[in-house]
């Protein structure tokens, strides 16, 4: 199994100042230890289940294009652009910008948004979420399209495109891997089916991960997808100074039901610390974890 470092508390010791030194060496930190993925949220606030709306919190795309121009191997994404913070064309823009400048290791990472007050807040619309989902799967058939060859036009219910130039393409082919995250049953599982590589989940128990993927594979079979061919992912918490035989135990029972890779955010004070130590003490030992 591997991991991926999940960048999402900049409340650390220095404060703004010391953030790009931060960001920095956990990044670099990560290249070395061998970790697959860098990833930071899609937010402009804060999370407040998390901390506060006014802790600290910077753009996701530019977070990302600064760990690319430090880092060599790690894959970066979003997790997750929120559908509803820029316009679809403007999205694949940007993440064939990352793909370019990264020497093609973007991935766009995706979802239908949530956060209502930094919406409001910040005058960006918030849609009822069966729009909100509506303008997902354009937006994902608005990236496909720029991903292509067709730079036509692109007339949707909610987005209308008068050419879908896209210069330079990026760097991977046939495009960018698509990360669709969220599990919902209904509709955001059946996004997956339909357009995505990826999907990403939270690691809420291995029984209820296994009945999400369950749900994806009917859509699979609806849809005459191969579900062996979308790569499962969860979101999940570890202490790599601490005991690590549960969240091995259990990250073990994920792989059974196909998962193989876990995103864990970096513990403060020293996210560059947690890690070196989780290259040291965990990544070894979850890379003799497969399914």
């Amino acid at each position: 199994m591997q991991v991926g470092i999940h960048f999402m508390n900049f409340t650390l010791p220095g404060g703004a100042p010391g953030l790009r030194g931060a960001l920095g060496d956990t990044a670099v930190a990560a290249d070395e230890a061998g970790v697959a993925w860098f990833t930071a949220m899609d937010h402009w606030f804060q999370m407040e289940h998390f901390a506060t709306a006014r802790d600290p919190m910077l753009e996701g795309y530019s977070v990302l294009n600064f760990v690319a121009a430090k880092t060599e191997r790690l894959r970066l994404g979003l997790l997750v652009t929120g559908v509803t913070y820029r316009h679809p064309g403007l999205v694949a823009k940007t993440v064939t910008t990352l793909d370019v400048l990264s020497g093609g290791r973007a991935f766009l990472g995706i979802g239908a948004a949530w956060y209502e007050r930094e919406h409001r807040a910040l005058g960006v619309p918030y849609p009822p979420v069966a729009e909100r989902f509506e303008r997902l799967e354009e937006a994902l058939q608005i990236c496909e399209q720029m991903w292509s060859q067709d730079e036509g036009p692109f007339e949707g219910k909610h987005y209308q495109l008068a050419e879908t130039i896209n210069v330079p393409q990026a760097l991977q082919s046939p495009r960018p891997p698509i990360l669709i995250g969220g599990g919902g049953e209904k509709k955001t599982l059946r996004l997956v089916a339909k357009y995505a590589d990826a999907c990403n989940l939270f690691g809420s128990s291995p029984q209820e991960v296994g009945h999400k993927l369950g749900v994806l594979r009917a859509h699979c079979d609806v849809l005459g997808r191969d579900y062996d061919s979308i790569q499962k992912t969860i979101i999940g918490r570890v202490d790599p100074d601490g005991d690590i035989g549960p969240f091995l135990t259990q990250m073990e029972q994920y792989a059974k039901l196909g998962v193989s890779l876990v995103e864990v955010a970096p513990l403060p004070p020293d996210p560059a610390r947690f890690v070196t130590s989780l290259g040291e003490n965990v990544l070894p030992r979850l890379a003799q974890i497969g399914y």
